[in-house]
């Protein structure tokens, strides 16, 4: 009965393991790092996913938004980031809202930082997962500066989410979509997000294309 509560109402496997074990029950999910061997299959899926998406940015984070792996695009779009965000654990929505890190970069950051923190205030909705609670105060907290070009409002929730980014005094306009693993049952894999980004239009495609070739 409890496991089909928990599918009926779309509770995340770390959550059904807890409920499980409150009943008196066993964990029915087990969490292993991408590295066990049980998991070789899908890490091989992953890298080849992130090596396609070349030479478009593509990244792998898990439930806590820490980046377990990512392209060659995505660390061709990190120069000026300050050192101590791209230290290991590395966060990716720190990486991008930090005024230290891409955020006086990115031109429409209202928007982009709206999406974001929607993203995660659902996912505190879905675990009230003590630790994303705190990410997100520390996110709304960090101060917003630099000039942003004026964008219509998108929805939050919307498919693909525009974020324009300045490199090398030309701006990227790119469709951030997310990728998850449809039946997973292993938590590692039910945390796994693979965000990819794509080009918006004929002239962010070519300055990808261009920056690949430097």
């Amino acid at each position: 009965m409890i496991m089909h509560l928990a599918e009926y109402l779309d509770i995340p496997l770390r959550e059904r393991n807890s409920l499980l074990v409150a009943a008196g029950f066993a964990p029915a999910f087990r969490q292993r790092t991408l590295d066990d061997p049980a998991l070789y299959a899908a890490r091989g899926v992953i890298d080849l996913l992130l090596k396609g998406m070349e030479p478009y940015p593509a990244l792998a984070v898990d439930r806590y938004w820490t980046l377990i792996t990512c392209n060659q695009a995505t660390l061709r779009l990190l120069d000026g980031v300050a050192p101590e965000l791209l230290q290991a654990p590395i966060n990716v929505l720190r990486l991008s809202l930090h005024p230290a890190g891409l955020a006086p970069r990115i031109r429409n950051l209202p928007e982009w930082r709206a999406h974001l923190l929607h993203r995660l205030r659902q996912q505190i909705e879905a675990s009230h997962d003590p630790q994303l609670i705190a990410l997100l105060h520390e996110l709304q907290a960090l101060p917003m500066s630099g000039d942003h070009t004026p964008v219509a409002n998108t929805p939050v929730n919307a498919i693909a989410v525009p974020m324009q980014l300045e490199v090398n005094g030309t701006i990227l306009s790119m469709l951030s979509t997310t990728t998850v693993f449809g039946t997973p049952v292993d938590i590692t894999l039910a945390e796994l997000a693979l965000e990819a980004f794509v080009p918006a239009d004929a002239n962010t495609a070519e300055q990808l294309h261009r920056l690949a070739n430097m």
